[in-house]
Parts: C-alpha cells; structure tokens; sequence
C-alpha cells in the first residue's frame, strides 16, 4: 500500500491513478511533492514528469522536503530543451525530452527509467508524478492527450506504482475534465482555503 503523507492520511493499493485538481495557486504541485517525498524516505522509487518548470527547479523544490543524494529519484524534463538553453544531456538523474508535445518521448524516457527502477534495481513500489496535464492540453488535442495517459497510467497500474498528475481546473472545460477524470482511480481536490480531500473511486 501507498500512505499518501501526513496531509491527507490515506493509504492507496499499487496501480492507483490520482488526479489532482483545483484552482491556480492552490499547492497542487507542493501537494504532489509532498506525496512523492513520503515515499523516497521509505525507499521507494520518486519520477517526475515536468511539462512547466525545468529540473532544476523541481530538483531544489523536492530538496527543500528530504535530502534525495544516492536516492532513486529521477526527472523527465519536457521544458529545457524546448527553452533552447546549452546543450543539456541525459544523465542518471534527468532523462530530457525535445518539448511537452513529445509525448511519444515523454513516454519512453518514462518507460526506462521505470524499467531500471523496477527491473534493474528491484525497487517494486514507485511514484510518478507529472506537473501539469493543462500544459500537454494547451500544446494538443484532448485526444492525443486522452490516448498518451490511458497508456501512461496503464503503464503505472502494470508496475504497481503510484501516479500522480496534476491539472488546473479552471483552464478546460467540463467536458475537457470529465473525460481526463474517466482514467484517474480517485481524485484530490486542492482549495484555496481548505485542506485537500480526496476521493477514491470504488472498483
């Protein structure tokens, strides 16, 4: 099982898929850190998949919560590449992709990391997480976008991992979300001023 951190206090099973939704500025990313540092101090596996803010950025975030050095903690970076800054290499920790409408990219660097994580390393609990679905729906179609996360999410249910993606609710339309929400297990909402529930779908 998968305990979510002391914010939300919930355990989930392996393979599940959580949405995290809400407004702007309401720490859905600092929410989904947070889940994803509970798991690296218990050894398990940390992925983030970033489509807004470079590795950099997202690395000294995650470092503020736990010292990652010599942990299995990895970064997709959809971002540097696309912003043209130097020449960036794939090394142990960041694994780079040309842009977040690389999905096919995303989706392989995702794939390897996973495999030496699971395969290679033996570590059998893993948490994905991508920040922001709204930014691969602002660079494609709600299709492209439905079919890449059924197969990523199907891809964390086969390994028993623990996704998390984040999204802004106010960017789509309902349509737009409740066709995202149809691949998600549960859902956490974040409020401006509340703590975060969630809600776990019943198989």
């Amino acid at each position: 099982m998968y305990n979510l951190g002391a914010d939300l206090d919930v355990e989930v099973e392996p393979g599940t898929n959580l949405l995290l939704v809400g407004p702007p500025l309401t720490g859905k990313r600092s929410l989904a850190l947070d889940i994803l540092a509970a798991g690296t101090r218990n050894g398990e596996g940390s992925i983030i998949v970033t489509t807004k803010d470079g590795a950099d950025r997202i690395l000294s975030d995650f470092g503020k919560r736990l010292d990652y050095e010599g942990k299995p903690v990895a970064v997709v970076d959809c971002v540097t590449k696309q912003q043209g800054v130097g020449e960036v290499r794939d090394d142990e920790r960041i694994r780079y992709t040309s842009s977040p409408v690389d999905m096919t990219g995303i989706g392989i660097k995702l794939s390897e990391i996973l495999q030496e994580y699971y395969q290679d390393r033996g570590l059998s609990e893993n948490r994905i997480m991508l920040h922001s679905l709204s930014t691969l729906l602002m660079y494609a179609d709600l299709q492209t976008v439905f079919r890449f996360l059924h197969v990523f999410t199907g891809r964390i249910q086969s390994v028993g991992g623990l996704g998390l993606f984040t999204i802004d609710a106010d960017a789509h339309d309902d349509r737009t979300m409740n066709t995202i929400k149809q691949l998600f297990d549960g859902i956490i909402t974040t409020h401006e001023d509340a703590p975060p529930d969630i809600r776990i779908a019943d198989h």
